[in-house]
């Protein structure tokens, strides 16, 4: 909703809101958030910046919720320039017009408003949510997510004493307009300056716990350009749960985590009483960035001292190993109370194959990063709207191919269409020399493979067609490939993206369109009441209360 604010115009945008929702159900409880979106001085690495501040809070606010939960978040714009929150890995079932980045929403221009309506339907699981537009999310405005599944869904663990968030990520000193400068004028993005747990930098910030007692510890990476290993001196983590996959229980004593992913974890406080290092360590990069938080036991006297633990640095064998390792729990129950294993994805055939290959191509002497060739820009109207208020020009579902193209590379907007309900197999081909996150949006996804060197159709042969885990962020390792799965059983437009931000904002990123002719709602959720419009969309109208 666009307009001033004030309490009556705040009135009647959650009224119009709540009048209008058709992606809620009434059968499930509602919870309200109002977010105030600012500029604010925070330190987390001991020097004053500005940060995006929700709430005044960096991090931002944590929302809580149970499966089908509706979410109903008004976010009021103080920054001086447009802004978008996305939310990474809610699925938004039936509903792209709430997903929050550029292809699907307006921004919100300063001194505005919008109210996202959201459901977490049929989903558990760890997530988190960004600012997406630009490089804010260099600057902050980030939180966590967690959806638990609801009482009457056996849950494969006993109740943790504690559940805690882990947001790290890499760091930079140059605020976003800095980097965002550095960017557009054809550069990478520099080194980060270092890495950040909960805001905080070197033993900044503290986890309590009590001995002999369990906790869940949620990990998230948040950061722009950095995968990073997880570890907790002295103690063994269980894994529990990835993006909404229950997991086979492995003990790992540290934990890659790449762009974009999350992971949940049981931490056992056995251990004598006394403070350890929480500690996250870069991966894959030339010099090794590292931080840490403390452990502490309530009873404890004895503070951290000495060196952190070591981890992996450069080693891509044994993190390819480890994420092999990483298996669905088959018996467990989901969202819903049938058993995890009871779609069998390995039995069904895909009716497509989609190959993306990126490359880091320079286009008109700048930088810039392609997916089959293809460059991403960014048109004046949302794809969505573009859509629904059959605006031409904006986009054409030929400007990228299924396969990569080994030509010069060019900028379009590049969207890809697939038809509602198809089974298709995606594989992601890497042969540059840095380890990429890949991440789609409305989907979880079946990880079946990933190996060094060329994709070609005799690597289905070594698939795990049998219990590998459903997620939506997944990475692809140098010189290599990593193959998904995935049902096209939600309409809308979505996001495939590089989580590397300066690569996704330099164009390596598309969207799927997944099509229906069908205009039941049924299928597709009808465009918001107080959908913001914006570029040749302005002048149109929603549709009524």
């Amino acid at each position: 909703m666009r307009g001033a604010y004030g309490g009556a115009c705040s009135l009647l945008a959650a009224l119009a809101v709540l009048l209008s929702l058709h992606s809620a159900n009434a059968d499930n409880p509602y919870r309200y958030y109002t977010w105030k979106i600012t500029y604010g001085d925070i330190y987390p690495l001991g020097v004053k910046q500005q940060g995006i501040l929700i709430n005044g809070q960096f991090p931002g606010p944590t929302i809580d919720c149970v499966t089908n939960d509706n979410l109903i978040i008004s976010v009021y714009n103080y920054l001086n320039e447009p802004f978008l929150l996305s939310w990474n890995g809610l699925q938004q079932r039936r509903n792209s017009w709430q997903d929050g980045v550029s292809g699907t929403n307006c921004p919100i221009m300063p001194r505005r408003n919008f109210t996202y309506a959201l459901q977490a339907k049929d989903q558990i699981g760890t997530y988190f949510y960004f600012p997406s537009l630009g490089l804010h999310k260099a600057a902050g405005g980030y939180g966590s997510i967690k959806v638990y599944s609801r009482p009457q869904i056996p849950v494969p663990f006993p109740p943790p004493s504690g559940d805690y968030v882990v947001l790290a990520g890499d760091w930079f000193k140059r605020s976003q307009r800095q980097l965002r400068y550095f960017v557009d004028g054809g550069h990478n993005l520099p080194f980060p300056d270092g890495l950040i747990i909960n805001g905080r930098g070197w033993n900044g910030y503290t986890f309590t716990v009590e001995q002999g007692k369990t906790y869940r510890f949620r990990i998230s990476n948040v950061g722009t350009a950095t995968s990073f290993n997880f570890r907790i001196q002295g103690h063994l983590m269980k894994l529990i749960e990835v993006e909404g996959s229950h997991t086979v229980q492995n003990t790992y004593s540290s934990l890659d985590v790449h762009l974009g992913q999350s992971y949940s974890v049981l931490v056992t406080a056995s251990q004598p009483a006394k403070d350890y290092y929480v500690v996250v360590s870069s991966r894959f990069t030339s010099k090794v960035l590292t931080t840490t938080a403390v452990l502490h036991y309530r009873n404890s006297f004895t503070k951290v001292y000495g060196l952190p633990p070591g981890g992996p640095t450069t080693e891509v064998d044994w993190s390819l190993n480890q994420a092999r390792s990483i298996r669905r729990n088959l018996t467990a129950s989901g969202p819903r109370p049938n058993p995890q294993g009871s779609y069998h994805y390995g039995l069904v055939k895909p009716v497509r194959t989609i190959v993306l290959a990126n490359s880091a191509p320079f286009i008109n002497g700048k930088q810039r990063y392609a997916v089959n060739g293809v460059s991403y820009i960014s048109p004046d109207t949302p794809l969505k709207l573009a859509d629904y208020f059959n605006i031409g020009g904006v986009y054409s579902t030929g400007s990228i191919s299924d396969r990569p193209n080994w030509g010069n590379a060019y900028l379009a907007t590049s969207v890809i269409q697939a038809n509602y309900r198809a089974y298709v197999e995606i594989v992601f081909q890497n042969w540059e020399k840095s380890v990429q996150s890949w991440h789609m949006d409305g989907y979880s996804f079946f990880v079946v493979g990933m190996e060094g060197g060329q994709w070609t159709e005799a690597s289905r042969l070594r698939y795990n067609l049998r219990d590998t885990v459903a997620r939506c962020t997944t990475q692809v390792y140098p010189s290599s490939w990593t193959a998904i799965y995935v049902s096209l059983d939600n309409v809308g437009m979505w996001n495939i993206r590089s989580e590397d931000w300066a690569r996704q904002y330099l164009g390596q990123q598309l969207y799927l369109k997944v099509y229906t002719s069908s205009t039941s709602y049924r299928d597709e959720l009808p465009i918001p009441k107080n959908a913001l419009l914006c570029g040749r969309a302005r002048g149109h109208r929603t549709r009524p209360l």
